[in-house]
């Protein structure tokens, strides 16, 4: 999954990463650090709700009709 990830998020979760194998409470972000993985987590936001509503449509527009009747019965 890690290779799907931008470089701003995957600098994250290296720091995360490191931030957990060192035991610290803090992890710092400069501004700029901080720009960029916001508009990278909204853009992927954006994204889901995208697809969500992709799949609704096709769910919707892939409605099954049966019809019965009695045949030779």
């Amino acid at each position: 999954m890690e290779q799907q990830l931008s470089l701003h998020l995957k600098n994250f979760n290296k720091r995360v990463q490191v931030m957990n194998q060192t035991n610290s409470k803090d992890l710092l972000l400069t501004a700029v650090e901080a720009r960029n993985i916001q508009a990278e987590i909204f853009e992927l936001l954006a994204h889901i709700v995208d697809l969500t509503e992709i799949k609704k449509d096709r769910e919707a527009d892939s409605a099954i009709n049966v019809e019965l009747d009695g045949g030779d019965f």
